[in-house]
């Protein structure tokens, strides 16, 4: 396929703002929904654990559900694997190289040993080619599972306050969740067909692209989120915020997907979910010893993704 220069520049523009509506959707729905369940008396811890983390993985929810509707499969699976992995290596790795980060006992020796075990169901129940409706049935039955732990979670941490949610009027604080969503859709919706046309432009795989461009644009909210939270010293969002998400991307994301669609998962994937369990692996192995995730660790993760990026290229 080959397009003119004004139309490949029409779609970085599209695809820019795409990315642009994706994550300030994501705040808006994040702000509204937050406010709305503080009026509602639920605890902020609840609210950090579900709906924040939920609202930094609705780019990848978006983009992924909408591509398997538009028979994207590549960039759908590519999205959530390429997300996953740079929420990790890049991310956090930068995070870390920035201040050595601490890491809560229950978050290294519960929250990702699951995310673990949930990568390696994904990329096992994709070796069959497809990720049926069966499959979405069971990432959703460990979804829930999931957050029943985080509620039982936060029982034995019972919430301070509400000092991080902002307090808005009803009536704004419903516009802002609905705008947010009406954003993400749009964004999403952008994105994806912005994509799939300059990958067949340049003559990439709808896998490539989803894997580092389409992945990159989707993580923003994490890496602002976790950047910034590494920055202040807030160690259990800069962490929590990554493992939360990751796991969110394939229970929610992908269960989401395959139960609305099955979606094909193509052989080149099963390396690229190796390479994401990899990650997992490396990140809980750092923190394992001292609960920390310190400046070596993270130049190591930033170094693997570097590695990674040149097999994509020469792939």
């Amino acid at each position: 396929m080959s397009i003119g220069i004004g139309k490949l520049l029409l779609e970085l523009l599209l695809l820019l703002i795409g990315f642009v509506l994706l994550v300030k959707g994501a705040d808006f729905f994040v702000d509204g929904a937050a406010s709305i369940a503080k009026k509602l008396k639920v605890p902020e811890l609840v609210i950090g654990l579900t709906i924040v983390a939920m609202g930094t993985s609705a780019p990848e929810a978006a983009v992924s559900i909408t591509g398997a509707a538009k028979g994207n499969a590549d960039i759908s699976i590519g999205n959530v694997i390429g997300s996953n992995i740079m929420n990790i290596l890049v991310i956090l790795g930068l995070a870390a190289v920035i201040v050595a980060i601490g890491v809560a006992k229950s978050t290294v020796h519960i929250e990702m040993p699951f995310m673990i075990v949930i990568t390696v169901i994904f990329i096992v129940m994709g070796i069959d080619g497809e990720i049926g409706r069966l499959d979405g049935v069971i990432l959703w039955g460990l979804f829930l599972l999931y957050l029943c732990y985080l509620f039982v979670m936060t029982k034995k941490s019972p919430s301070e306050g509400g000092s991080g949610v902002k307090d808005m009027p009803i009536w704004k604080s419903i516009l802002f969740t609905i705008g947010g969503i009406v954003a993400i859709v749009l964004g999403s919706d952008l994105a994806v067909d912005a994509a799939s046309t300059i990958a067949a432009a340049f003559g990439m795989s709808e896998r490539f692209i989803g894997l580092t461009i389409v992945a990159l644009g989707t993580s923003l909210p994490e890496l602002f989120t976790s950047v910034t939270a590494a920055k202040k010293g807030s160690a259990d969002i800069a962490i929590g915020n990554i493992v939360g998400s990751n796991v969110f991307n394939i229970l929610f994301v992908i269960g989401t997907s395959a139960l609305i669609i099955p979606i094909h998962f193509a052989s080149n994937f099963i390396v690229d979910g190796i390479i994401a369990v990899a990650a997992a692996v490396l990140l809980w192995v750092c923190t394992l010893p001292k609960k920390r995730l310190n400046r070596v660790s993270g130049a190591v993760m930033l170094a693997g993704y570097v590695g990674y990026f040149v097999y994509l290229l020469v792939k």
